[in-house]
């Protein structure tokens, strides 16, 4: 496993309370200067598919489930492991508990044409869609976020801006 890097939410510079921990899996799908990003209306941001992953559910049978559930692809490549990203974050909004959540990426290819997604109530109540977007258009929207800090602002936009970055930097 490789670390790629560590993110501090602004709220847990100082961890404190009872430390959880949590697993994810989370793609990188580029398609030329595009990325196949989420876009969530909630949190007006972009973020990369993936999720939890349950306990006993192998990293890759969770990615291939959260990109069919998130992106209706139907044909996924899983090409490489590009390591973890670690985010201290509040446990949950107004908790004084700290999250130590780790998000193993993986590099994918997939149709460009996508399915059927089939997102959960949260996803669908937050207005999540998979959108094929310019990655460098989607990395300036979520830093305008960022920089405006508006209060519906989400707490993964910190590591997804971040991964942002770094997936470019590589290209």
């Amino acid at each position: 496993m490789t670390p790629i890097f560590t993110v501090t939410h602004p709220e847990r510079l100082s961890p404190s309370g009872q430390l959880s921990k949590r697993e994810a899996v989370r793609a990188v799908i580029v398609d030329g200067t595009d990325l196949l990003m989420l876009y969530t209306r909630r949190y007006d941001d972009y973020s990369f598919p993936g999720g939890g992953v349950s306990e006993g559910e192998d990293n890759e049978a969770c990615l291939l489930r959260e990109l069919q559930e998130e992106t209706g692809a139907a044909t996924v490549m899983v090409k490489r492991y590009l390591g973890y990203v670690d985010e201290m974050r509040p446990d949950r909004r107004d908790s004084p508990n700290t999250m130590l959540m780790r998000s193993h990426f993986y590099e994918c290819a997939v149709e460009r044409t996508l399915g059927k997604s089939s997102p959960e109530d949260y996803e669908v109540a937050n207005g999540m869609v998979a959108v094929w977007v310019d990655g460098r258009a989607a990395l300036e929207h979520n830093e305008a976020v960022l920089g405006s800090k508006p209060q519906n602002m989400g707490l993964s936009i910190y590591r997804e801006t971040q991964m942002l970055r770094y997936v470019l930097s590589q290209q």
